[in-house]
């Protein structure tokens, strides 16, 4: 299935990233591979790895962003940013963390079209936002 997936990405040219499983990934000559927050793992580092393949992680605090670092993520996606739940961070404490990294970072977390201008206040190399995306239904 995930042979069929790939394929499918290649003939739109679709990046194709597996989650948490670098070495299926590599494998399976993939675009690259996501390593949640609570992987903490660094075995993938033995392996030879193409130019082209990008890791992508995340993380809600400080601590996992050093892992993520060790991990040798290149894009960080961090939440929560707006979404009031037990990661939610809010404009500063984000603002804070995407701060004390290199990584290329994606903001995550309730950004909606009402507060998406908000988020020229901090540095960000982009988000993602379900709530941005899905259309209301009804009046």
């Amino acid at each position: 299935e995930i042979l069929n997936l790939k394929y499918f990405c290649k003939k739109k040219k679709i990046k194709f990233f597996l989650a948490n499983n670098v070495k299926l990934a590599i494998n399976l000559d993939l675009d690259g591979a996501y390593i949640p927050s609570f992987n903490k793992n660094t075995n993938h580092l033995a392996y030879s790895l193409k130019k082209t393949f990008l890791l992508l992680g995340s993380a809600h605090n400080k601590k996992e962003i050093i892992i993520k670092n060790k991990q040798n993520v290149k894009i960080l996606f961090i939440s929560s940013l707006f979404k009031e739940n037990k990661n939610f961070l809010g404009l500063n404490k984000f603002r804070n963390l995407s701060q004390s990294t290199n990584l290329k970072v994606i903001a995550l977390g309730g950004i909606s079209k009402k507060n998406v201008r908000k988020l020229d206040l901090i540095n960000v190399f982009g988000f993602a936002g379900i709530s941005f995306f899905n259309k209301k239904k009804g009046p």
